[in-house]
């Protein structure tokens, strides 16, 4: 499946009735970071950043993205803090199918290409699948048209009761953990497309539980597997999620790179053999 364009959002605007200020404090204080630490790692003043939290002070352009890379603030976001400040965005949001981005393309291509007979996708930052190799392919068979219809969305193929849960083994085990991913994203990001989609892979049914839901003190593997059965056989994968390191792009810094690790001998034979 070779990459495809998500579909480039809008730059972003600064939310009506809000400077940067109250911005900047409300990403402190979901850090954990008080004023005195927080000025410390920027090379300012408690007395400066708490100015510049109630309004009265204007920070400088290079103020607000050194708070900002100080406070661990997404790329997008960085952006509306510049907007609220009353600058430019700094960090462009390139299509993935601009001219611009065949370098990368071709390089992600590759890579899930080259990671076969295993497993290996890329996704946007609301899990919407942008290329996936032919090894999700053998673990989408079966499912109906209506999941794959275009954008295809990795949390609902895989939750979706009639996406691949009925399939995977330990599905509360695994649920538990997709969940709790996205959780942790929704905190980092504070992304609503986001919220909404846990919202709605949260709601979907639960089947009951199996022996292989066990806690994950319990599980005898090196990391939590999906236990997925696919043509008679139960498959056991480890997965892991790549990111690119100090992006310049909005739409570079939410690409993410899952692969499938296979859990076990028999799991990674398998797949060998259906290359051969």
């Amino acid at each position: 499946m070779s990459i495809v364009a998500s579909g480039a959002s809008a730059l972003p605007s600064a939310p009506d009735g809000k400077g940067v200020g109250p911005l900047l404090r409300g990403w402190r204080e979901q850090r954990r970071v008080s004023q005195l630490e927080l000025a410390l790692r920027a090379g300012s003043s408690a007395r400066h950043i708490s100015f510049i939290e109630t309004g009265r002070s204007r920070p400088s352009e290079e103020m607000v993205l050194r708070l900002a890379e100080h406070l661990e603030v997404p790329v997008r976001e960085r952006n509306a803090l510049l907007l609220a400040a009353g600058y430019a965005p700094h960090y462009p949001e390139t299509p993935l199918d601009d001219p611009a981005m065949d370098a990368l393309r071709e390089g992600m291509e590759r890579l899930i290409q080259g990671y076969e007979p295993y497993p290996a996708l890329v996704v946007d930052a609301t899990y919407n699948v942008l290329a996936a190799n032919r090894g999700i392919a053998m673990l989408l068979d079966g499912i109906p048209e209506a999941l794959l219809a275009p954008p295809l969305n990795a949390m609902r193929l895989t939750l979706h009761p009639e996406g691949m849960a009925p399939r995977i083994r330990n599905h509360r085990a695994w649920r538990d953990h997709l969940l709790e991913q996205m959780d942790r994203q929704i905190a980092l990001r504070r992304s609503e497309p986001l919220r909404a989609l846990y919202e709605e892979v949260a709601a979907y049914p639960v089947p009951d539980p199996t022996p292989e839901d066990q806690p994950l003190d319990a599980v005898p593997y090196f990391a939590l597997p999906m236990r997925i059965e696919h043509d008679g056989r139960v498959l056991s994968f480890i997965s892991s999620i790549s990111t690119f390191n100090t992006p310049m792009d909005v739409t570079v810094s939410e690409l993410a790179i899952e692969t499938f690790l296979p859990a076990d001998p028999a799991t990674a034979k398998y797949l060998q053999n259906l290359r051969s």
